[in-house]
């Protein structure tokens, strides 16, 4: 990183008040930036959670004026949708709708309430996942959220189906079998990803010869480019999108390795081995600026990585690997230069410094985690939520309850929030709970 910037202040009220040289240490120069970009894309987002983590994928919420401490019962419970079936899809909401996924025995099906959780309408999505393995059989149920863009809804069932749906009517637009049309074999866990819409780019993982990653036109379905670079394992991230030396890229992962790819090309322009136990890498990436984080569970552990150029084109240098926050499934939050989240083997939940990978605190635990207004949202997988500020000085909780059972699964749907609400997803039912401050 260049030691000397022009670079603008920013006031509490993100307001810029002046441009002037400034010589800083690298570890503020990067806190900054972190800080100004991710007040950007919250922007974006306002009164909008259009798909998974968001829709610059950070899983921070722009919402403020939420309560920064919950009543002993925790906050009020405005209502409870149910009819989900089995999953752990999350929510994503807009144009005052909410959609996710959900399953029975037979089949996938894709979900619309309004806002007072009322069902709208729902619509098949292909096949139901099933296993035979018997250490997965609670595992069955939806993973993917679905992404609403432009009054359109994409849905990747479990079984692979990829569909387009308009959002108001649940009418399907066009649809892919990816396994057919890719030449892929089943997947160990069923199809988890939650698509990425980037433009009028579609892009997508059947994981096949033909194809692991691919991208589409988002309203016909044809193919733009197919990866077979990429192979080996599927992964069960989804992607996320970083610009590195003018390029756009979209970051995947497969069982064995995280890459990024052109995102108009669909050409490998690097790739980080990262192999744990159970050869699964279920955690999206965390960029900014030239950065990649990855989290990898079962041991693996956290590494950050920085993307440089040479005579052969773009490398990952290492910046600094750990054992602990070896996150599961349950994501990863960047804010103003710390990490926060959970590991599976080292369990807890971790703050670490994002530049040195140093432990700021640690607590027990382990879940999913998304951020509004300060405050991390932590739902651990057994069914209790926390509220706690976004500080790397100590771990200061403010708030806990238990979320009602929706079945006898994991609580490993990611909580959402958005408009004043916390929407927390379990199994058949859906919560959502009044954080707005009076």
């Amino acid at each position: 990183m260049r030691n000397y910037l022009y670079r603008c202040f920013v006031s509490s009220e993100n307001k810029f008040k002046t441009f002037i040289p400034v010589q800083l240490s690298r570890k503020i120069i990067s806190m900054w930036i972190c800080c100004v970009f991710s007040s950007f894309g919250l922007l974006a987002q306002e009164n909008s959670w259009p798909c998974f983590h968001g829709l610059d994928r950070t899983n921070k919420s722009a919402e403020t004026g939420l309560l920064k401490k919950w009543p002993t019962d925790g906050p009020e419970l405005n209502w409870t949708a149910t009819g989900l079936g089995e999953g752990y899809s999350s929510v994503s909401l807009s144009d005052g709708y909410i959609f996710t996924g959900g399953s029975d025995s037979e089949r996938a099906y894709v979900y619309c309430f309004d806002l007072a959780g009322n069902m709208i309408w729902q619509m098949p999505n292909g096949k139901a996942w099933s296993t035979t393995a018997s250490y997965a059989r609670t595992y069955t149920g939806a993973r993917s959220t679905p992404t609403f863009d432009s009054g359109i809804l994409y849905h990747l069932g479990e079984t692979g189906r990829l569909a387009a749906f308009d959002a108001l009517t649940g009418k399907e637009i066009w649809h892919k079998d990816l396994p057919a049309e890719f030449n892929a074999s089943p997947t160990e866990y069923g199809y988890s990803e939650s698509v990425l819409i980037d433009g009028e780019n579609l892009y997508v993982s059947p994981f096949g010869k033909k194809g692991f990653m691919v991208c589409l036109n988002k309203k016909t379905g044809n193919l733009i480019w197919a990866n077979t670079e990429v192979s080996g394992i599927e992964g069960y991230s989804s992607p996320v999108i970083m610009e590195y030396g003018g390029i756009r890229q979209v970051i995947g992962s497969t069982g064995h390795y995280y890459y990024g790819l052109g995102a108009q090309t669909g050409k490998l322009i690097w790739k980080i081995d990262c192999v744990n136990q159970r050869e699964l890498n279920n955690t999206d990436a965390v960029v900014y600026d030239n950065f990649v984080f990855i989290s990898s569970g079962y041991g693996k552990g956290s590494m950050l990585y920085e993307l440089k150029n040479s005579d052969k084109g773009v490398f990952p240098e290492t910046i600094w690997e750990s054992e602990i926050m070896d996150n599961h499934h349950g994501g990863v939050i960047l804010d103003n230069g710390y990490l926060y989240g959970s590991g599976s083997k080292s369990r807890g939940w971790f703050c670490l410094d994002f530049l040195t990978g140093e432990q700021k605190w640690k607590t027990t635990g382990k879940g999913s985690v998304t951020y509004a207004d300060g405050m991390l949202y932590l739902l651990d997988e057994r069914g209790i939520m926390k509220l706690v500020s976004a500080t790397p000085d100590s771990y200061h909780q403010t708030g806990e309850f238990n979320v009602p059972e929706g079945g006898k699964s994991m609580y490993w749907a990611h909580p959402v929030v958005c408009n004043g609400v916390l929407y927390i997803r379990h199994a058949d039912k859906l919560f959502a709970y009044n954080v707005k401050a009076n």
